[in-house]
């Protein structure tokens, strides 16, 4: 792949899996990279590659990492191109994992990054999230599954981002909607994730029902959905997410494109 992402004033594109890009503020974002071509990852299975691999995205200034304990949020080159940002934003236990440039965030801190636009800084607050149903037992630091952690971007003139990781729960969504009641912009992890092996085979990740009910409470105008194709435990994607949504009456909310094609962030 030698396509190149040109920078933009503001905008996101997804290029499969979880992946996103967005340009905000004068700053690449990069949330969750995996890069690895199609192919087994331990337990799981990728089905395909990103559709622009490291060297189209180039040079990033703040890699967002949900969690790094699956291989579908943070495959081996995902790490790896992580590892070359110079700032990695992600949970405490996950930052302890990667070591250096990452910087853990525990649920409702945030972190102060310099605009290249002038206008003055970018806040990343981290927010929380459930990977898996919301009554699944939790482990001592409280979590299901393992630590995963969203994060909403936002400052003066820019529209509010919020990147939801691996969540499945709807009363996180609300806590979430309950404190920051200006989000313009949802990137929702949808494709109802399942692992047999795991709490009876239910969602780990928003289904599309969920996303478009996710969609309702944060009053968002615009929703972005990731994280619903690329890998075989996805067990919806884009058609079941375009249906929910129209069956909910939310459909002019969603913004779908071709992977590694850029979507405007209207502020």
């Amino acid at each position: 792949m030698t396509t190149a992402l040109s920078r933009q004033d503001c905008a996101i594109t997804v290029l499969g899996g979880p992946t996103a890009v967005i340009d905000i503020g004068g700053l690449r974002v990069v949330s969750d990279p995996t890069f690895d071509p199609a192919g087994p990852q331990g337990y799981l299975t990728k089905t395909a590659g990103p559709a622009v691999d490291e060297d189209g995205v180039g040079p990033v200034d703040l890699v967002l990492v949900s969690h790094e304990a699956h291989p579908d949020n943070l495959d081996e080159r995902g790490r790896a191109f992580a590892k070359t940002a110079p700032l990695v934003l992600t949970g405490p236990v996950a930052a302890q994992r990667l070591g250096a440039p990452a910087v853990g965030l525990s649920p409702w801190t945030g972190h102060l990054l310099p605009r290249p636009d002038g206008g003055g800084d970018l806040t990343v607050l981290a927010v929380p999230a459930v990977h898996g149903p919301e009554d699944a037992e939790r482990d001592a630091d409280g979590n299901v599954n393992c630590e995963v952690t969203g994060f909403v971007l936002s400052g003066q003139g820019l529209p509010t981002v919020y990147i939801s990781g691996d969540n499945a729960s709807l009363r996180t969504i609300a806590e979430i909607s309950r404190r920051i009641q200006a989000i313009d912009v949802a990137v929702l992890h949808a494709g109802a994730a399942r692992v047999p092996a795991k709490f009876e085979g239910r969602p780990l990740s928003l289904t599309a029902r969920g996303a478009a009910a996710a969609a309702a409470v944060l009053g968002a105008h615009t929703v972005v959905p990731a994280h619903y194709d690329g890998w075989a435990h996805f067990s919806e994607g884009r058609p079941e997410t375009e249906l929910a949504f129209h069956e909910a009456g939310l459909s002019a909310l969603l913004r779908v494109a071709p992977h590694g094609t850029w979507m405007p962030l209207a502020s």
